[in-house]
This record gives structure tokens, sequence and C-alpha cells, in this order.
């Protein structure tokens, strides 16, 4: 039997789904922006960022009815939750890639300079836990979405490489100051679309499994820091 909450949450899904495509095609275009140089293409993300808005609020509305219609309970309500805090961070994943494309405009706007090799990685990167987040959402795949916590650590480290060698081009060579920012800004945006990639990623565990793993490492840590004492 077809429970009436079903249709409700398979419905909002749906609409994680759109935002989450769309997403990773502002992402895309954003990146590409850079790489290209191309400033029209970064003019596109802004507009293209709407459509993800008008998203976010439709899913916040449709929570709320669901909240109140349907009072779910236990794995429901963690559904529901999980699907509003995924949102929430796909929303942010469009604004980031608009940061992107701004970085992008003043690129064109300027002699051309080479773009760092460690920078298409981290953009490659970005993207694939994006990716891989939203597969293990759409698969109920928990063992998939902690592929995603662990290649988060990689990232850190390429968006630190990325900003030491960004600071040593500076001291060596002043006059690449401008370009040298804008990759640091770039590389700490791709580095926070990964953060919400992971946080996609630890709702899909929460709903799965039940199971909250939210600052699991760093509790942990101090867990462990407190035990030394």
């Amino acid at each position: 039997m077809t429970r009436i909450v079903d249709p409700v949450l398979d419905g909002l899904r749906q609409q994680i789904l759109r935002m989450g495509s769309l997403a990773e095609e502002i992402l895309a275009k954003s990146v590409s922006a850079v790489l290209k140089r191309d400033a029209a293409l970064a003019r596109e993300v802004k507009i293209d960022d709407l459509e993800i808005d008008r998203l976010d609020l439709a899913v916040d509305e449709a929570v709320l009815r669901a909240l109140a219609t349907q009072a779910p309970v236990a794995d429901d309500l963690r559904g529901v939750i999980a699907i509003k805090m995924m949102a929430t961070d796909l929303e942010r994943v469009g604004d980031l890639a608009r940061n992107i494309a701004k970085s992008a405009l003043r690129l064109c706007e300027r002699p051309e300079v080479e773009t760092p090799e460690k920078l298409r990685i981290l953009a490659d990167e970005a993207r694939r836990l994006l990716r891989n987040a939203l597969d293990s959402f759409s698969s109920h795949d928990a063992e998939r979405a902690a592929h995603v916590l662990d290649d988060d650590d990689q990232v850190d480290r390429d968006q630190d490489e990325v900003i030491q060698a960004a600071i040593q081009k500076i001291a060596l060579h002043p006059e690449l100051t401008s370009p040298e920012v804008d990759f640091i800004l770039i590389a700490k945006n791709l580095e926070r679309v990964a953060d919400h990639a992971t946080n996609i990623a630890e709702d899909v565990i929460m709903v799965t499994e039940a199971r909250n793993v939210k600052h699991a490492s760093k509790l942990a840590g101090s867990e462990s820091d407190e035990q030394g004492h």
C-alpha cells in the first residue's frame, strides 16, 4: 500500500535532483569561464543561479507543507529534514559558482596568465565530489557517500598548494598580484563546494543508516586529546 507521505517525499527528492543538476551545470560553466577566459560564459552564471534560488524557495515551501500536513516521523522525518539541508547546500554551491564567475570576468579583463595546473585538478576534484554526493543521494548509497567524506581531505591539500604557489608567485612577480589573488579566491570557492558536497554525503548517511556523522572526525580527535591528558 502506498502511504500518503510517499508521493510527497518523491516530489521533494525530484526537486533536489533538479537543483543538483543545475548546481553541477553552473559550477562547470563557471570553471570553464575561468579556463577559457570566456566573459560571456561567466555572465551566464549569474542568470542561471536565479533558477537554483527559485528551486530553493520551492523546496522550503514544500518542506513546510510536508511538516504541516503529513507530520512525518522517524525515517520520513529524517528524509524531509535532510532534503531541506541539501537544498541549502546546493543553493550555496550556486553562490560559489557565481563567485568563481566573478573571478573569471576579472581575469578576462587582464593580460592572460597561465592557469595553475593544480587549480585545474582542484576544479575536477570539487566537481567529482559534488557528482558523487548527488549520485549517492539518488541511489541511496551510503558507501559511496562515505567515499566523498574520505576524498575531501585531498581537496583541502590541493587548495593549500594552490594558495602557497600563488603567494610565492606574488612574492617573485608583484605585477601578477591581481590574477594570483583571483586564483586563490577560486581555489577557496572550490574547496567550499567540496565542503557542501561533504554535507550532502553526510545527510545521505543520516537518511540511509540513521547515523549522524557530522563532525565525527573532529569530535573523535577531541576525545582522544582529552583521554591523553
